[in-house]
């Protein structure tokens, strides 16, 4: 007699309760792979321990995807510290240990870690071979790189770095940056515009802002939505603005140089440029709201 009894039913697994989920420029999760710091909150097929790297090129870009004609998201420089989750060719995927900012650099533009004496503060400077003014150029390195500097010069005008020399007047200690993040915009009027910059080298409007307040020890988000979320405090309607305040557009952000005048990393000039606020404004006229918000930064 046939054996009539029901199959047996394959076991079953699901997930249950509330996910977790974030935003997905800073939310560590793709289709495949996840940070194991997401486990038990989003499901993905497997999870890694971050491998945490320094950028040890003068300024590395961040893409959405792994190749050169992918769209650059931002932008790692020298010394800052990247979380690697994925390898795949020459390219790692992970995130900024500074802002959380997801994407994909050149694995070989990583390397271990190292803690840094002192920070670009001029728009940019030269590594030079020698102490000298007629040294021939090594590299170039943008406000907001991260150096290790040993010895001044016999002339006390250089610091050794990185296997030559760079200017005392170009450098900081960390923390110790002169100015406040207005003077420091000013600095980088001229500086080209570039989508995802944020260095001295290139910068776009909410990398504009992040360098500046970074370099004053305070961290801001990395996008401009970000950073009108969770950045500063809203002044009321019957405030005036201040040296130093974050003008919000659509898509945009700026810093008040004065009352009435912007400093902004923007696309009608692809440069850092300062213009009075009611002429940027009037690039937003279509919007509904051309001024999101306006906001103060305590420093």
């Amino acid at each position: 007699m046939a054996d009539t009894a029901p199959p047996k039913q394959r076991a079953t697994y699901r997930l249950s309760g509330h996910s977790i989920e974030g935003d997905k420029r800073t939310t560590p999760i793709r289709g495949d792979l996840a940070d194991i710091k997401l486990a038990g909150k989003l499901f993905a097929p497997h999870y890694a321990v971050p491998m945490l790297r320094t950028g040890i090129a003068p300024v590395t870009e961040i893409h959405a995807e792994p190749h050169l004609s992918s769209m650059p998201v931002s932008a790692l420089m020298h010394g800052e510290e990247f979380a690697v989750l994925d390898v795949a060719g020459e390219w790692a995927w992970g995130y900024c240990l500074h802002d959380d900012y997801l994407g994909y650099l050149r694995f070989a533009d990583l390397g271990d870690d190292f803690t840094a004496t002192h920070v670009v503060s001029a728009p940019a400077t030269l590594l030079v071979a020698t102490p000298s003014i007629k040294a021939p150029v090594l590299a170039r390195y943008p406000m907001g790189a991260q150096i290790v500097c040993g010895e001044p010069s016999e002339c006390g005008k250089f610091l050794a770095c990185e296997g030559g020399w760079i200017p005392r007047v170009h450098l900081s200690e960390p923390g110790k940056v002169e100015g406040d993040p207005a003077d420091l915009a000013e600095k980088l009027i001229g500086v080209p515009y570039s989508w995802g910059g944020r260095s001295g080298d290139a910068l776009d409007c909410s990398g504009l802002v992040q360098l500046v307040f970074g370099l004053k020890g305070i961290k801001a988000p990395r996008d401009a939505d970000m950073q009108q979320a969770g950045f500063g405090e809203e002044l009321g309607a019957d405030e005036k603005l201040q040296r130093g305040d974050l003008v919000f557009f659509p898509g945009h952000v700026g810093i008040m140089a004065d009352e009435s005048n912007l400093i902004h990393a923007n696309g009608a000039a692809m440069a850092v440029s300062v213009e009075p606020l009611a002429e940027a404004a009037k690039r937003f006229a279509e919007h509904d709201e051309p001024v999101l918000a306006r906001k103060r930064v305590t420093l």
